[in-house]
């Protein structure tokens, strides 16, 4: 689950990353652990959503041309570089009319869309990643690669572990599009503001895991999505 030190990305092994690794081998037992929840969950989701993804996906194919799945380059554990599992909500080739990220009342984003992302039903078909290994329940969202490109050495400890479908610096900035949004340039706000405010939960609960702290940000997500703030 946890490589060697001298096993790691040369851009991994370094002082800023070296204390979280260290934090983290003395937890492999629960990085094991975690790794068979993510598993055992995923075949759960799988059997429960089946059918509501099945009717989501109609949806999307009936109101807006193109693909159901948005299949975006996305960085995990170790820089390791994989194609994320997502609903599309935005208009077909919207990578090429701005940026990575996007921001309220983005013109990309289609109306079924929009749905989809305030309840961050876009994020189900994730649980194909799950089984994968790509991505686990709890963990840093994956980034796009030329974020990824522009990290600070300190942000690469969170490649340690595989890249979550929620964490802590999720619910903190559920309303990142509208912190976004009075941007002129977008990709700089981003890696200069509000990338480094992310990566700080997230070197925090890194820094702290366990997988109790990991239900419970499972459970706080899914008040956070339904309104009920971060607290």
């Amino acid at each position: 689950m946890l490589r060697k030190w001298e096993d790691l990305p040369a851009t991994m092994q370094t002082p800023e990353v070296r204390p979280y690794w260290e934090a983290l081998y003395q937890k492999r037992g629960q990085l094991a652990l975690k790794r068979v929840f993510d598993f055992v969950m995923a075949l759960f989701l799988l059997l429960i959503l089946a059918l509501p993804m099945a009717v989501i996906a109609l949806v999307i194919k009936c109101t807006s041309p193109g693909p159901v799945f948005y299949r975006q380059e996305r960085v995990t554990a170790y820089g390791h570089v994989f194609r994320i599992h997502k609903f599309r909500t935005m208009v077909t080739g919207a990578d090429r009319l701005g940026s990575a990220v996007t921001v309220k009342n983005d013109s990309r984003i289609t109306k079924a869309g929009a749905f989809l992302r305030r309840f961050r039903l876009d994020e189900l078909p994730q649980v194909f990643d799950l089984f994968s290994g790509n991505m686990s329940i709890v963990g840093t969202r994956p980034e796009a690669v030329k974020y990824v490109e522009r990290y600070q050495p300190v942000f690469y400890a969170t490649l340690l572990m595989p890249a979550g479908i929620t964490s802590e610096a999720s619910i903190r900035y559920k309303d990142e599009a509208r912190l976004l949004e009075s941007a002129d340039d977008v990709d700089r706000v981003y890696v200069e503001q509000v990338l480094p405010g992310k990566m700080r939960w997230n070197l925090e609960s890194l820094e702290h895991f366990s997988c109790a702290k990991d239900i419970s940000t499972m459970f706080r997500t899914v008040k956070a999505v339904f309104g009920r703030g971060s607290d």
